[in-house]
C-alpha cells in the first residue's frame, strides 16, 4: 500500500505527533438567506449529523453558528449556518458551496411537515409544545450518513466516534474555505476502498464493519442514487448491500431523506426508553416499542426523538459497557 496516498500539503507529522500548518486567508463564500415558515432551532435540526463531540466534519462554535464539511456531488464543500432574527444565513466554500446552499432549506427541514404529527400522549404534547423548533433535516447524501451508522454497528458510541474520527482525520482532505482547525472532509469512496486492512484494526473497526463499508463503497454511486428515492425503496436498496440491516438503513436515511416514519429497530436501548417513556416498561422490546409507536405511523420516528427530548428515561441498571479496544490486540 506505500505510495498509494500522496502526502498531504497541509500538514506533517514530527515525533510522532501532527502539527498543523495555518490556513491561508480563504476567499469570501458564496451566501444565501432564508427565511422558514415557522420557528427553527439549529442545534435541534442539525445536531442528529454531528458524530461526537470530536466530530472533524461538524462544529458547533460559541457564537450558535454551525459549520459542517461534506462531500457533495460538485465536490467538498464547508457549509457555516448562523440563524438571527427569524432568517437563516448559509455560506459556503469549496468546489460543492452551490450545491450545499441549493440543499439549505431542505437541511433545515423545509421538507418536513411538523404539523402531521398528532400526540396522543401526555408527554409528547407537551414535549412538542416546548421544542417547536424541531425540524427533520434531510442532507440529500447517502454515503456521508451510512459510514458513520456501518462504523456504530454493535459497538459503543465512544468506539465508533473515534473509528470515524481518526479515520477522516487521516484519509480525509481539509475543508475548504476559513473553517474552524482541524475540519476535515470525508474520503472519497475510492479512498475508502483502499484503506489497508491493519488502518482499520487500529481504528478499533473490526473485519465484519470494514468488510460491510468496503462493500458499500464500491457501489457507492447506485447507493447515492437512492437519495431520490422515498426512504423505504432508500432503505430497501441499502439492505442489498450485504451487513446493512434495518437498523442501519433506518439510521442512515433519517438523516439523508429526513424520513419521519424510519423508526430504528434492533437498537439496544431506544426500546427501553420508548417502551419507559411511553408505557412504564423499561424492559420493552422492539415489538413492544413499535406497538406504543403505533399511533403515530407515518411519524414514529418524530415520535422517538420526541421521548429522546423528553428527558424521561430509565435510570441505569448496570454501568456503562467499556470500549473494547481491539486496537490493542
Amino acid at each position: 500500500m506505500a505510495g498509494r496516498f500522496a502526502p498531504r500539503p497541509t500538514r506533517t507529522t514530527v515525533r510522532g505527533g501532527e502539527t498543523v500548518v495555518p490556513r491561508q486567508a480563504a476567499a469570501p463564500g458564496k451566501v444565501r438567506v432564508w427565511v422558514p415558515d415557522g420557528p427553527l432551532e439549529l442545534g435541534l435540526v442539525l445536531g442528529p449529523l454531528r458524530r461526537g463531540p470530536g466530530d472533524p466534519t461538524f462544529r458547533t462554535m460559541p457564537d450558535g453558528s454551525v459549520w459542517r464539511a461534506s462531500r457533495t456531488p460538485a465536490g467538498p464543500g464547508t457549509l457555516r449556518v448562523t440563524a438571527r432574527g427569524g432568517a437563516v444565513r448559509g455560506e459556503a466554500w469549496g468546489p460543492g458551496a452551490e450545491w450545499l446552499l441549493d440543499q439549505l432549506p431542505r437541511l433545515l427541514g423545509a421538507d418536513d411537515d411538523p404539523s402531521a404529527f398528532v400526540p396522543r400522549h401526555r408527554l409528547l404534547a407537551f414535549t412538542a409544545h416546548r421544542r417547536p423548533g424541531l425540524r427533520l433535516t434531510r442532507t440529500g447524501l447517502v454515503m456521508e450518513s451510512l459510514i458513520p451508522s456501518i462504523l456504530e454497528q454493535k459497538v459503543t458510541t465512544l468506539e465508533a466516534y473515534h473509528a470515524w474520527r481518526l479515520l477522516v482525520r487521516k484519509y480525509g482532505e481539509p475543508a475548504p474555505g476559513p473553517a474552524p482547525g482541524r475540519m476535515y472532509v470525508m474520503p472519497t469512496a475510492r479512498t475508502w476502498a483502499m484503506i489497508p486492512s491493519w488502518e482499520w484494526h487500529l481504528a478499533g473497526v473490526d473485519d465484519k464493519r470494514a468488510s460491510t463499508i468496503l462493500r458499500a463503497v464500491r457501489v457507492a454511486a447506485r447507493l447515492e442514487e437512492a437519495a431520490g428515492m422515498e426512504p423505504a425503496a432508500a432503505q430497501e436498496r441499502l439492505e442489498v448491500v450485504s451487513g446493512i440491516g434495518p437498523w442501519t438503513s433506518a439510521e442512515t436515511v433519517q438523516r439523508s431523506h429526513g424520513a419521519p416514519d424510519a423508526v430504528t429497530v434492533g437498537d439496544l436501548h431506544l426500546p427501553g426508553i420508548v417502551g419507559f417513556a411511553l408505557g412504564g416498561d423499561r424492559y420493552a422490546d422492539d415489538s413492544v416499542m413499535l406497538r406504543l409507536l403505533e399511533p403515530y405511523a407515518g411519524q414514529r420516528h418524530r415520535a422517538a426523538r420526541l421521548v429522546l427530548l423528553s428527558g424521561r428515561v430509565p435510570g441505569r441498571r448496570a454501568p456503562r459497557m467499556a470500549p473494547r479496544g481491539i486496537e490493542r490486540l
